[in-house]
């Protein structure tokens, strides 16, 4: 994946392939490349610790080596288990579903068929060159591991292990294949050619309607517009991606970063986009650098949301859909964002974000969590179930949307289990007003995993089941479980290297 990093600060950090325990839930953040990873903290040092120990004492219950328990079903709720030992209960898991054969399995299966549209996913295109892509490999192969398959060969980005990771190694149904805008085009993950022609292939291999894209628009580009009329009348994407914030990696150099509310600039595009009937807009909010206001100084408060609530209100038409919920820079410090909203009850950018309904009357703006409810579960539970209780809180259940920004994180498995199992603690629903999030396929959730990305895409939840229970990708994966294929529990990213 692309990064922002400097040279030093990539010094600092180490590729998540091979220098992460690959345990069921990453025990310390993963960076996509757009933010600095931070150090492995204390708590999350124990959860590894006490996900190691669990793993010893219980794979042989199971008949397992300690990694086949990793990647089971099992090693999934001792994952959880740890977290709550160290974290407090957040979780809602049962020791019986680590220690005991077949419950783990059976809670698992009662749960495979549940309705899950990711909406934000990657891969990259065959011919992407970019050496900072390889930048991980290169050095895991020099400092890690030399026997590190990959440092010439960017597979582990790209379409095979895409649908490997998101279809086959996790329980999701439908997926939104994204993109991303950059000053240097060689950058481009996708062209918006490549992400349509990704769309008819997986469907048409498939047999049912599996992907959906988007197709990326660049305001203040030469020729933009042109690119949305020519997207409209033959690459027909199922929603659109902006990035306000311009290039997501550096402070723009050719000063693309934009407002939602420019009435000039933007106004017609969104005329376009409702005559054409094509009107979800998705819009990269936040997930800045820890030190955005000196490194990204005159750029930064277009990642703020101050311009999406006169765009809502002139655009009724118009669903924003506001990506990674606009949280800020990622857990600068966990205790420290959690002390914060433990005082003031307030999420900077998030709160912002949910408080639309209420401060600004509009229903058209939507929030989903991203690489946000990622980075939050594996450093503060507690603050991903504040950050949860927030959006839906604010915005309504019925106004959250489900995303992973996998495969940047390898299988998006862990992150539904995180969610699914989620509660906010009771002592934060009396203190904030949050309601319960309730159980894994309860009203709640099924709106967040499914049910809100079904109505702004068309998608008939149960026609759509049908189709993909019966389809090509679900015979694959019946035919993988069977060959007795599991997840590999790797992440691709960046985390901070250890230094003792």
């Amino acid at each position: 994946m692309p990064h922002y990093l400097s040279d030093d600060e990539l010094k600092r950090t180490a590729p998540a392939e091979v220098a992460t325990y690959r345990g069921p839930v990453p025990t310390q953040i993963v960076s996509n490349g757009e933010y600095n990873p931070l150090p492995q903290t204390r708590e999350q040092r124990r959860v590894e610790a006490r996900v190691r120990e669990l793993a010893g004492d219980l794979a042989p219950r199971h008949g397992m080596s300690r990694r086949q328990f990793l990647a089971s079903s099992a090693g999934m709720a001792a994952a959880f288990l740890a977290m709550n030992d160290v974290f407090g209960r957040v979780f809602e898991v049962s020791r019986a579903e680590a220690a005991s054969p077949g419950v783990a399995n059976q809670r698992a299966q009662a749960l495979s068929g549940q309705f899950i549209v990711d909406a934000q996913t990657h891969f990259v295109r065959d011919d992407f060159k970019q050496e900072g892509l390889l930048d991980l490999a290169k050095y895991a192969k020099q400092n890690w591991n030399p026997a590190l398959w990959g440092e010439n060969n960017l597979a582990r980005y790209k379409f095979e292990n895409y649908v490997k990771e998101i279809f086959v190694d996790s329980d999701t149904k439908i997926a939104l294949l994204s993109g991303a805008p950059f000053d240097d085009p060689a950058w481009d993950l996708l062209t918006n050619d490549q992400i349509a022609a990704a769309r008819t292939a997986i469907n048409k291999i498939s047999g049912s309607r599996r992907l959906l894209g988007h197709a990326v628009f660049t305001p203040k580009k030469q020729g933009w517009m042109e690119e949305v009329d020519r997207a409209i009348t033959t690459l027909k994407p199922d929603s659109w991606k902006g990035y306000t914030i311009g290039d997501p990696l550096f402070p723009s150099k050719l000063g693309s970063y934009w407002w939602l509310d420019d009435d000039k600039l933007m106004y017609p595009f969104y005329d376009k986009a409702v005559k054409a009937n094509i009107t979800t807009v998705c819009i990269h909010k936040g997930l800045l650098p820890a030190d955005y206001e000196t490194s990204w100084p005159g750029a930064w408060e277009y990642a703020t949301v101050k311009d999406v609530p006169k765009a809502a209100k002139d655009w009724p038409k118009i669903n924003f859909v506001i990506y990674h919920a606009a949280l800020r820079p990622i857990m600068e410090k966990p205790d420290a964002v959690l002390a914060e909203f433990e005082q003031t009850g307030r999420i900077k950018w998030v709160t912002d974000l949910a408080e639309m309904p209420s401060k600004h009357g509009v229903k058209n703006v939507y929030a989903e969590v991203g690489t946000a409810f990622a980075s939050c579960a594996v450093s503060s539970p507690r603050f991903a179930a504040a950050f949860m209780g927030t959006l839906v809180k604010g915005l309504g259940a019925d106004h959250v949307i489900w995303g992973t920004d996998s495969l940047w994180y390898g299988s998006p498995q862990w992150q539904i289990e995180a969610m699914r199992r989620l509660e906010i603690p009771e002592d934060m629903q009396k203190k904030h007003g949050f309601k319960p999030l309730g159980a894994a396929d309860g009203p709640v959730k099924r709106a967040i995993f499914g049910g809100n990305s079904a109505r702004l895409y068309g998608l008939r939840a149960k026609t759509a089941q049908h189709g993909i229970t019966t389809d090509k990708i679900a015979a694959i994966k019946t035919e993988y479980v069977a060959a007795g294929g599991t997840r590999t529990n790797a992440r691709y990213g960046f985390v901070a290297r250890t230094t003792a």
